[in-house]
């Protein structure tokens, strides 16, 4: 078997709208695809000893043990690897569960999909799947647990950690998009000026000066004794020679603490000697500068919560620690401890595994023990300085039991620090009592605390502590999203962008906008390229800056990665036509409709569909859409025109010269399309379909008509506007149009066009695109040859993958199946070829250059019409 590619989908795709985060892998079975497992001798037993846990896969069965009695009835590799991926995934942390296997047109070879919830580790899932099902078949032996640790791993590196991912888990559920914004835990939350970020437990409202108070200990213990708040006495020395007159003034026992540290990192408790007085300076030295020392206060380590100046939390943290039993060593002991369901690997579980480090071997040494001491029965032995749970320590819910002075005093100290989200650490005997009535004292206040104690204690109830976070980036009334507008289809899909966006901007928004030749914001191009894609949507929905999105949805960017946003307010498909057939799967039009309905099924309930009622595979993408619907068509006595208006449904419609929005049996126009420049007069059907599309998608969200008709009239077909498409250069004695039309169907537009220009001589620039079918290839040859009296073939570009007189010879063959005697010139040299055009043309003949054949063909066509009028 081989693995012939992998893909990463990571928004709505082919395979499911909802479920967006799936590996897509392409798989070759080989000698296997005649092979189905009841034929491989023992296959069912050795898959059920390596992965016991397969018992419980269902499959279409609907019951345990479905999957296993699939492979004894025999079933197809492909289907088994989806299965190893799900359940490996599910053994390193990962529940996941959602997959398919659908074999290709090519015999042999599957697409294998499946779920993920990190993506290096379904990537790796993918890949290993393979190779256990390999061992498998061959009867060799596999070492499962290294996949399964390594996925572990992968899984720790790449999640979020515990309190990034509960509030990203929060803003989900209250149907807030999220972006992930770098590797770590950077995120933005909704789109574009509506969105806000935050990392960790930091958010764009957290106060950098309190931040900058609460990172040093010394400011803050100042601070807050200077409001009478109860601190631990203590000094800050750098040297160790004050190391003497600091134990004389605050006296044992201590606390020594880097000034700058966290996490509990370089702290050492309970000093009660010079000499490991001396050792824990040092030890804090490699962590910060300057050292605090405190005096040691006895009592237990409570952490409060408190977000937007408000208590939501608060628990008792135990260090990490053992109890003897007589009979065990402190090591076996902690591997004991270790085997605790609640304990796993990073942050998998609700506790973390102990490990044995430098402050653990401390900490028994400071009672004479080693990892092969044996405690006696019932002695508590710490194994941690700090309670932190990333060290194994565990917390118990206690925030019901806070007396109400400590919560008013955590509250002012949220206040007196400045923090929107704080956690402060307190020693005391308990919170029942106010901490000036038992001594208890506020030992630091911490930015960006840790939520996972909160949230999964090891006692008491947990407490969704991501919730208020989000009731203060987003309180009532303040959206997340912005208005998107997407559009898809074969053809038009640039112009109806481009027209939307200049609809939107036209009323006073700030769009931005992607489209095949770049993204744009308002006027300005940030990047060029074909950015019809998700990372370019992406672009889009990061902006601060942006108010509006229309993004140009393109089949690629749908096939290669989903799409790049989860929702959208309007959904528009222009019309499903022949191209790029026999590319990814894709190789017949209700393929094609597959791909582009994945747009429609992101629009929300309550958006709109907007469908060409005259494609009928547009119509069968209506059928399907749980959203509202509205048509465009080219002719109002359309029948699913008059049956969706008679029901009480919205139609914009061609009639009458006019463009008009039907709603029942009521009648609005718009304007008439020999008003409209996009439409040359109203000879080019194809730009009345993007204005009706256009029209209809902005009318739908709510702009005024007499807008959308300024909109229209001021919308002028350009090199600048409109790039590609309809840009015509009048030179002294002829004309040249560059238009990227590339299909049969973008050919016919421009016949049909250019039959309403006369001209002396109609001259035709064409070329072929390598990873189109050749049929496809002749056929807008043969319609090139029905437009032109002469044709030059520029065959520079766009080979993928094959030999360029392959491509030329399929061109020669289309054309000359219409006139088999017509002239052809070949010149494949982009300058060459437009340098000739030029120099021969002939007085009143009219050059049309197609499908993008001269590389930059916009600028050096405006290159020469600048020389001929001396710019």
């Amino acid at each position: 078997m081989k693995i012939l590619g992998i893909q990463v989908l990571r928004g709505p795709n082919i395979w499911s709208i909802n479920r967006k985060k799936l590996i897509q892998m392409r798989l070759d079975l080989g000698e296997m695809e005649q092979r189905p497992t009841n034929l491989i001798d023992g296959f069912r037993e050795r898959i059920e000893k390596l992965i016991p846990t397969l018992q419980t896969h269902r499959c279409s069965k609907g019951e345990p043990g479905g999957f296993l009695a699939r492979i004894e009835e025999g079933t197809w590799m492909g289907h088994v690897i989806e299965h190893i991926a799900l359940e490996i995934q599910t053994l390193a942390g990962m529940d996941t569960g959602f997959g398919r296997t659908r074999q290709t047109k090519t015999e042999g070879i599957y697409n294998v999909v499946f779920s993920y919830i990190e993506e290096k580790a379904g990537i790796y899932a993918a890949e290993a799947s393979v190779q256990i099902a390999e061992a498998l078949i061959n009867n060799h032996e596999y070492d499962l647990e290294t996949d399964i640790q390594r996925m572990r791993e992968l899984r720790e590196m790449e999640r979020l950690g515990p309190s990034t991912g509960s509030i990203v888990a929060e803003a989900i559920s209250r149907d807030i998009p999220w972006i992930r914004l770098n590797k770590s835990s950077l995120v933005q939350l909704g789109y574009g000026k509506n969105q806000v970020r935050f990392r960790a437990t930091m958010t764009e409202k957290t106060n950098s000066i309190a931040v900058d108070i609460a990172g040093n200990k010394d400011e803050t213990k100042r601070l807050l004794q200077d409001s009478a708040i109860p601190v631990a006495k203590g000094v800050t020395i750098s040297d160790i020679e004050d190391l003497p007159d600091a134990i004389k003034k605050v006296g044992f026992p201590l606390v020594f603490k880097p000034l700058d540290g966290n996490h509990g990192r370089g702290a050492t408790i309970n000093v009660k000697t010079v000499k490991a007085a001396t050792e824990a300076f040092e030890y804090a030295k490699n962590y910060s500068r300057r050292i605090i020392i405190e005096r040691f206060i006895t009592g237990y380590d409570f952490r409060v919560l408190v977000i937007d100046h408000k208590m939501v939390a608060a628990a008792l943290r135990v260090p990490a620690h053992i109890t003897g039993n007589g009979q065990d060593t402190v090591q076996q002991l902690i591997d004991k401890e270790n085997e605790d369901p609640r304990r796993g690997y990073g942050h998998e579980n609700v506790l973390t595994e102990i490990t044995v480090d430098r402050d653990t071997l401390d900490l028994l040494a400071k009672k004479d023990y080693t990892l092969d001491s044996i405690p006696p029965q019932g002695e508590t032995v710490y194994l941690k300085s700090t309670a932190n749970l990333s060290t194994g320590g565990t917390s118990i819910d206690v925030t019901d039991l806070v007396h109400p002075q400590n919560v008013f005093i955590s509250e002012r100290i949220s206040r007196i620090i400045g923090l929107d989200i704080c956690g402060i650490d307190i020693m005391a005997e308990n919170l029942t009592q106010p901490l000036p009535e038992n001594g208890g004292v506020v030992l630091e206040v911490n930015a960006a605390p840790g939520f996972r104690m909160h949230l999964a204690p090891s006692e008491g109830l947990p407490r969704n502590v991501a919730a208020p976070v989000i009731d203060m980036l987003y309180p009532p009334g303040k959206d997340a999203r912005i208005p998107i507008i997407a559009v898809t289809g074969t053809n038009g899909k640039t112009t109806t962008t481009r027209l939307i966006a200049h609809i939107v901007k036209s009323n006073g928004t700030r769009v931005g906008f992607t489209t095949s030749d770049g993204i744009y914001v308002q006027n300005t191009k940030l990047m060029k390229g074909d950015t019809t894609g998700p990372v370019s949507a992406e672009f889009i929905l990061r902006d601060p800056t942006v108010e509006f999105a229309v993004l140009e949805t393109a089949r690629g960017g749908i096939l290669r990665a989903g799409l790049g946003f989860n929702k959208c307010d309007i959904g528009v498909v222009t019309n499903i036509q022949e191209d790029h057939l026999g590319i990814s799967d894709i190789h017949t039009l209700d393929d094609l409709c597959r791909v582009k309905e994945v747009v429609i099924g992101a629009v929300k309930r309550t958006g709109w569909s907007v469908l060409n009622a005259d494609n009928k595979y547009c119509i069968k993408i209506a059928n399907n859409a749980d959203s509202n619907v509205a048509y465009f068509s080219m002719d109002e006595k359309n029948p699913v025109i008059k049956e969706h208006c008679k029901k009480g449904g919205i139609a914009a419609i061609y009639e009458n010269g006019y463009i008009t929005i039907k709603k029942g049996d009521w009648k609005i126009r718009v304007e008439k399309v020999t008003h409209i420049p996009l439409t040359f007069g109203g000879s080019v059907d194809f730009m009345i379909q993007n204005v009706l599309a256009a029209t209809l998608a902005t009318f739908l969200w709510g702009y005024k008509i007499e807008d959308i008709r300024m909109s229209l009239e001021t919308f002028i077909p350009s090199a600048a506007q409109t790039p590609g498409r309809m840009n015509t250069f009048k030179f002294k004695e002829f004309k040249i149009l560059v238009d990227f039309a590339h299909n049969p169907d973008g050919f016919n537009g421009i016949k049909a066009y250019l039959q309403t220009i006369e001209a002396t001589e109609h001259v035709g620039v064409i070329s072929g695109t390598g990873d189109r079918r050749d049929e496809d290839i002749k056929e807008t040859a043969r319609i090139a040859a029905q437009m032109f009296d002469k044709i030059i073939i520029c065959q520079e570009k766009y080979l993928r993958g094959r030999d360029q007189q392959e491509i030329i010879n399929l061109l020669i063959d289309g054309i000359h199946e219409i006139k088999p005697n017509m002239e052809i010139i070949i010149n494949n040299n982009g300058n060459d070829c437009l340098k000739y055009i030029i120099a021969t043309a002939k007085s009143g003949s009219y050059v049309t250059i197609l499908s993008d054949t001269i590389d930059n063909a916009i600028v050096k066509v405006s290159e020469y019409l600048d020389k001929e009028f001396g710019v």
